[in-house]
């Protein structure tokens, strides 16, 4: 069991919901991230295999034959447990998209753990993802996205559990006002 001062903070939502901003809001704060999809591209880059969409598939693929379904998480956790044992208190897991993970994360920091989901609308999350600089999705991207995380990465049980809702449908400085009121009240930060 961690100790009872560590406090993780788990960020969900669909793309383009505004995960990111919240995630770099507390990183600003010099909170830690555990990037979950960092953990496949350093895995990449260890094993030397150059980055493209089809050599990172094909390595999740490989990796998830040889070390399971959950290695993401798994090393996700050992990371943050390396973090933990140096001392760090607070920790925010940027990536969380599985049932599978949720439930192996919650065994691991049962009360520990927050999960936040980021909302808004479907329209808008399309449109900002149609206007952002890295990656940018047509609309059918963007709805085979959804539908890929919805059916083959269980991603709508973390949001439907989470513990806390925080609603980006308008400005985004409103959006980091109640993102930074959630926190306050949550006392993650303290």
């Amino acid at each position: 069991m961690e100790s009872k001062d560590v406090k993780i903070l788990a960020i969900v939502g669909m793309a383009g919901s505004g995960k990111s901003t919240a995630i770099d809001y507390l990183t600003d704060k010099k909170i830690p991230k555990i990037y979950f999809g960092g953990i496949v591209l350093k895995a990449i880059e260890d094993a030397g295999i150059e980055r493209t969409p089809e050599s990172e598939k094909a390595f999740r693929v490989k990796l998830r034959a040889e070390e399971g379904d959950d290695f993401v998480v798994k090393r996700a956790i050992k990371e943050a447990k390396n973090l933990i044992n140096a001392g760090q208190k607070r920790i925010v897991l940027d990536g969380l998209y599985s049932w599978t993970e949720y439930k192996i994360l919650r065994k691991e920091w049962p009360t520990e753990m927050t999960v936040v989901a980021i909302t808004a609308p479907k329209a808008l999350r399309r449109k900002r993802l149609a206007e952002r600089k890295e990656r940018p999705f047509t609309a059918q991207e963007a709805a085979d996205r959804d539908v890929n995380e919805i059916e083959n990465l269980e991603k709508g049980g973390p949001i439907a559990i989470a513990d806390y809702y925080v609603d980006n449908s308008g400005a985004i400085e409103d959006f980091k006002a109640r993102f930074a009121k959630l926190i306050d009240e949550i006392k993650f930060l303290a």
